[in-house]
């Protein structure tokens, strides 16, 4: 792998992008998309994340964060992991999910399961016009790809919290401001 897309700084803010096996559009179903917010809502009470936007799409995520203790691989690793063996085992325990031999077949290894795909693509962030530039992209990744037509009604991006609403999921302050997102 590149030394482009490795967690060069410990202490660095960085913008990872993490995508589904396939790019299997997994996260249709609420309970799927709470796993996401509730494991990204541990690692900020437990883990030392510091997470200033974030993106949940059908079936990729995108984040940036900062890793208060100094290991951020550490950190998307286990949140990976947790959130893999989690979802997986919501596909499994879903009475309601259709497509649940698909999805499972998919994610099938010799060994077990595998949900996400290896690589996390992390690139840090180290001026205030990569940032922006980096919150634009998460936020209208949505209006892209044509589910919506506003940032903000996306509902799980913290496009949302930068027009104060902060009802899905809490962000930490970036520390400076950029008005409404476009």
């Amino acid at each position: 792998m590149s030394r482009k897309y490795k967690f060069n700084n410990p202490s660095g803010l960085y913008f990872v992008s993490f995508a589904t096996v396939s790019w299997v559009d997994v996260f249709t179903r609420q309970v799927y998309f709470e796993i996401l917010a509730e494991s990204v809502s541990y690692c900020r009470a437990n883990k030392g994340m510091e997470l200033y936007a974030y993106c949940f799409m059908t079936n990729h995520v995108h984040l940036m964060f900062r890793s208060a203790s100094n290991d951020p691989s550490g950190l998307i690793r286990d949140f990976k992991s947790f959130t893999s063996r989690n979802i997986v085992e919501a596909i499994k325990e879903n009475v309601q999910e259709s497509r649940k031999g698909f999805l499972l077949e998919i994610f099938k290894t010799k060994t077990g399961h595998q949900f996400w795909q290896h690589h996390n693509k992390p690139i840090e962030l180290w001026s205030t016009a990569v940032i922006k530039q980096k919150l634009d992209y998460i936020h209208n990744n949505p209006v892209k790809q044509g589910f919506v037509t506003d940032p903000t009604h996306w509902k799980y991006s913290s496009a949302r919290n930068y027009a104060d609403d902060h009802t899905i999921m809490a962000i930490d302050d970036i520390g400076f401001s950029f008005g409404r997102m476009s």
